[in-house]
């Protein structure tokens, strides 16, 4: 509950949404996501799926892009879904007076923000208008020692605003414990674990004569993405006439950025070992072209949504052993681990897998199971409105 509400008491637009929710229970219950927008990587796969599927779970999802850009153009959602209420800088608080307006006259029941700046957004919101909020913990900002400035900020504007969110929502249990360890209330947390559609697995029966074997790394390319790894572990492969293709699908943090790894590419002359392929808006497509696809980030940040899209096709894992990676794939079963920014170890999993098509052929059967088993988006939207409705309830009590 908002200081605000404590002090005064619910709002009328509050009990009023709350008593329509009791009197009416099959009529959608309306969340606004406050999200950033810019970009469409991992979390905003997740937004875009609970836009897609919390409708059947009795939940109208809306979402406000505080900076907008290709979540509008890639998610594929409804226009009605849609808002955009653009930040001049990045503490601009003008957009909170916007919001508020639109909450109430949306009849807006629950917010749902999904970085430090909405946090920071949906916590102004909460105070003012009495609505409730939840956080969404997609990556470890919380639980780092962030060495940089900008990261540093970021962990201490989420720190203070999440201390009037209702619930905290971890996407694995290794966030739940840290979190716990810190002295959150256990009743206000909830593990959510990513998901993604069942997708048509692999053919491995028609890859099983194929030499040359295509792995793939997927995502924005940036620093702590383990892009770096990735190239020098593809230099050992050569020096040891590996025939290994490396696949970089996603667009690039920065020109910057684009341009070091250019210069490094050039440096470990890869030659055609490795290809570029730019973002695409249908990621599952392209891991379907792959034997295996590598996460070799060097930090834990939550479950990688590329590692879900390629266990739902059946392709097999081979990723950093940090963090969730491991609730996700269990080494030598969906895939292969390897110590994270060990370039060697890295090698030495991908040579590793291309030892036996016929056990790359278990690990990919394997990893269909475990995805229908553990990781789809119906199981992760039925969990978010679970938690919606603890929030709802517990609100609508007091």
């Amino acid at each position: 509950m908002s200081l605000l509400t404590q002090i005064t008491g619910p709002s009328k637009a509050t009990l009023s949404q709350a008593s329509t929710s009791l009197s009416a229970p099959t009529k959608l219950r309306r969340v606004l996501h406050v999200i950033r927008g810019e970009h469409f990587t991992g979390a905003e796969r997740v937004q875009q799926l609970m836009g897609r599927g919390l409708g059947r779970s009795g939940f109208d999802p809306l979402f406000a892009c505080i900076t907008p850009g290709k979540f509008r153009r890639c998610s594929g959602l409804r226009d009605y879904q849609v808002h955009d209420f653009a930040m001049e800088v990045n503490l601009d608080m003008h957009v909170v007076r916007g919001l508020i307006d639109f909450v109430l006259e949306e009849s807006i029941e629950l917010l749902h923000a999904h970085s430090p700046r909405t946090a920071m957004i949906a916590s102004q919101i909460s105070y003012r208008s009495g609505i409730p909020w939840v956080y969404h913990i997609h990556r470890s900002s919380i639980r780092n020692s962030p060495r940089s400035f900008s990261r540093r900020m970021q962990s201490l504007i989420e720190s203070y605003a999440i201390r009037g969110c209702e619930m905290l929502m971890t996407v694995c249990r290794r966030s739940r414990r840290e979190i716990l360890a810190s002295g959150w209330d256990r009743a206000k947390l909830c593990v959510v674990p990513n998901g993604v559609p069942s997708a048509n697995p692999i053919d491995t029966s028609n890859r099983m004569d194929r030499k040359t074997w295509r792995i793939g790394l997927v995502g924005l390319m940036r620093p702590h993405a383990g892009v770096e790894s990735a190239l020098q572990a593809m230099k050992l492969l050569r020096q040891r006439r590996q025939p290994i293709e490396l696949q970089l699908i996603g667009s690039f943090e920065s020109v910057e950025y684009e341009e070091i790894l250019a210069q490094l590419e050039h440096k470990l002359t890869l030659g055609d070992m490795v290809r570029r392929t730019g973002f695409v808006s249908d990621v599952s497509e392209q891991i379907q072209q792959l034997d295996a696809l590598v996460v070799p980030g060097q930090r834990g940040e939550g479950i990688p949504m590329v590692a879900l899209e390629a266990l739902s096709a059946g392709v097999p894992v081979i990723g950093s052993d940090v963090a969730a990676i491991r609730e996700v794939v269990r080494d030598g079963v969906e895939g292969l681990l390897a110590e994270p920014g060990d370039p060697a170890a890295l090698a030495q999993r991908v040579v590793d897998l291309a030892a036996s098509r016929e056990n790359w052929a278990k690990l990919s059967a394997n990893a269909v199971t475990r995805h229908r088993e553990c990781f789809t988006d119906t199981a992760m939207n039925e969990r978010i409105a679970n938690c919606y409705d603890r929030v709802l309830d517990a609100q609508f009590r007091r």
